[in-house]
């Protein structure tokens, strides 16, 4: 008797399964290390995060760079996570050719409430596995924002961060790659 193995799918596999109408119109999928990874439903509190943190950078970013909100991302032939936020480097056809590659992307982010432990483990080691310099997580359990920089590999094989900061609701940060932008917590994280 052999061990039952789960199917792992790779992007072009994944992106035809869509096509075939395999998913339900209302859900929300992406594509994690080969499994399919049903996202979670998001509460109003995730929402207006979402949505103010989103229009906060691109008010701020303006034409410097690309804001993506909750749009595909290529990490691997078998990864295309949708984050919340994505800074994405410009690009002449404003990436109709093809969703941004890991070297394009400058920063992720990901709003998180019922996902935070699924965020803090297997987003954070594919997002630094994948090179990703700077990865946010607005954690709405502790409100509070977690930036995780500089991936690199452990010794034990796995993906992390080297520096980690955690910084309150009521403060400002440095947008990464953009030392004169700011942004204010406060007008992110819902009262």
């Amino acid at each position: 008797m052999t061990a039952a193995t789960a199917k792992r799918f790779s992007i072009a596999e994944y992106h035809r399964l869509a096509e075939m109408g395999f998913f339900e119109s209302d859900d929300r999928f992406e594509l994690i290390r080969g499994e399919i990874i049903k996202m979670a439903a998001k509460g109003t509190f995730h929402s207006v995060c979402n949505s103010r943190l989103f229009g906060k950078l691109y008010s701020l970013l303006e034409d410097r760079a690309i804001v993506r909100g909750q749009e595909p991302i290529i990490l691997s032939d078998d990864s295309e996570p949708e984050p919340d936020v994505a800074i994405a480097r410009n690009r002449s056809d404003d990436y109709v050719s093809s969703h941004p590659l890991a070297a394009d992307i400058l920063l992720v982010i990901e709003v998180s409430d019922s996902t935070l432990k699924y965020d803090r483990k297997i987003k954070l080691s594919l997002y630094a596995e994948s090179g990703i310099p700077d990865y946010w997580i607005f954690n709405l359990v502790d409100i509070q924002l977690e930036m995780h920089s500089e991936p690199y590999q452990k010794q034990t094989g796995g993906f992390d961060y080297r520096v980690k900061r955690v910084v309150l609701s009521n403060e400002v940060v440095v947008i990464p790659g953009f030392p004169e932008l700011s942004l204010d917590l406060s007008s992110v994280f819902p009262a």
